[in-house]
């Protein structure tokens, strides 16, 4: 039977999470929300919405550069992402993640917002190499499957088709490794800044049900917690 925890706190918890693509930042987000009951921001969902929010202005003029294939500046994305921390009710704990990508973003939002810890998943490119790279999926009925969790029947086939399965570009390894490369170069300068800052814990390992309880025991002792339950 699933445990259900709630937070019971002298204020709101404001976490951060980072981590490599395919490193496992959507499912522990997910169950965070679920146990500690925090809301969840996600910068790339917020950019996603300008397309069909019109009344957001920010998000609307990110999608734009995005669109054109560009990067959206930080005087579009930091005002953006602060303007809906803010929106949050005082009392109702969050998680963040996608943001911040670079040393500005990082000072920002700092300057903007109280951050309580800073939850970096610190998985093994091997490992996140592995899991991406057995994605393959049914273009025309959008079906994914994995060659380690959820394989196909029969391998490189559709189950209900028997059509054959593609592997997308960004899937392959080589792509992947790049990405990966790309991040580390990217964000080291934003891990430093938050291991200066004594905000910054780092998981260490390959499985997210391991890594996991070892999030839930840190949230559980952050120091102005009053009283967490199970």
């Amino acid at each position: 039977m699933r445990l259900m925890m709630r937070c019971y706190a002298s204020r709101a918890i404001h976490a951060l999470i980072i981590g490599p693509p395919g490193s496992g930042k959507g499912t522990i987000s997910a169950r965070m929300c679920r146990d500690f009951d925090m809301h969840h921001l996600s910068s790339g969902d917020l950019l996603r919405s300008g397309l069909e929010d019109k009344q957001n202005q920010l998000a609307v003029k990110a999608t734009e550069y995005m669109k054109a294939g560009e990067l959206v500046p930080d005087d579009v994305i930091v005002p953006l992402m602060l303007s809906q921390l803010k929106m949050v009710p005082e009392e109702r704990s969050w998680v963040l993640d996608g943001f911040p990508r670079s040393i500005f973003q990082a000072n920002s939002l700092y300057e903007g917002a109280t951050i309580d810890t800073v939850i970096n998943l610190d998985v093994p490119f091997d490992t996140i190499i592995k899991r991406l790279s057995g994605r393959w999926i049914h273009m025309k009925s959008g079906r994914v499957y994995n060659e380690s969790f959820n394989p196909p029947q029969r391998s490189g086939f559709d189950d209900l088709t028997q059509e054959p399965l593609t592997q997308r570009e960004d899937d392959k390894p080589e792509t992947i490794q790049k990405r990966l490369t790309s991040y580390l170069d990217q964000t080291k300068p934003v891990i430093d800044f938050y291991i200066n800052k004594g905000l910054l814990k780092s998981f260490s390992g390959n499985e997210t049900d391991k890594i996991y309880p070892w999030v839930v025991k840190h949230l559980k002792n952050l120091p102005f917690e009053k009283d967490l339950r199970s």
